[in-house]
């Protein structure tokens, strides 16, 4: 199977992450949803990234539904996902907090490179919610006494935030300070040190308008 989409994207950096530490072996493919859009259209007629293309031509899009997959694959001992419970749900909301943020960082990325003259609302908007969002991520990293956020094992929820934090920070550094947002600094220093996040990163290429 092929992965399609460039790590500077935590929503492709995420599921590569995850394949690389289920031990599942993957091509990668790093086509621009801008300059490549032709070459993913075949495969997802939406031109989004991360797109997953199964031995069987089969193409399943969007990072969840891909991620669910990957936890069926790897079964249940292994998944990085709880089947179900309070626990899943818990999970599911860090990662949906995770998605959203990183959906407001990259929205207001293309505002700043793609427009030339930003709305101010919409701007305001998105500063806003990330700013939320990381307060209340923040805030409840810093309740959790475990390694990981539920407990000793990575999981789906760990991934995506510190994908997300790497890229809010090097797309929006005046929004992320180390120093206000102690407890989600530490958590993505810890997940980067790992050796998954040094080997499948790429410096922010975003693109140009």
């Amino acid at each position: 199977m092929f992965l399609i989409g460039q790590y500077d994207s935590p929503f492709v950096r995420r599921v590569a992450i995850a394949l690389r530490l289920y031990g599942l072996s993957f091509e990668h493919r790093p086509w621009s949803t801008f300059g490549d859009a032709d070459k993913i259209a075949p495969y997802n007629p939406l031109r989004r990234v991360p797109t997953l293309v199964l031995d069987d031509g089969e193409a399943l899009i969007e990072s969840a539904i891909i991620l669910e997959y990957l936890d069926e694959l790897v079964g249940e001992g292994k998944a990085m996902l709880p089947r179900s419970g309070a626990e899943r749900r818990q999970h599911l909301r860090i990662c949906a907090l995770a998605s959203g943020l990183g959906d407001k960082a990259v929205s207001l990325l293309y505002e700043r490179v793609l427009r030339k003259e930003q709305l101010a609302l919409w701007v305001e908007r998105c500063q806003a919610q990330i700013g939320d969002v990381l307060g209340v991520l923040d805030a409840e990293r810093a309740k959790v006494t475990t390694p990981y956020w539920l407990g000793d094992r990575i999981g789906h929820a760990d991934i995506a935030v510190a994908c997300v934090v790497r890229f809010a920070r090097e797309a929006h550094p005046q929004l992320f300070d180390a120093a206000r947002y102690p407890a989600l600094a530490a958590h993505a220093e810890r997940c980067e040190a790992l050796t998954p996040f040094q080997e499948i990163v790429q410096p922010l290429a975003p693109p140009k308008g």
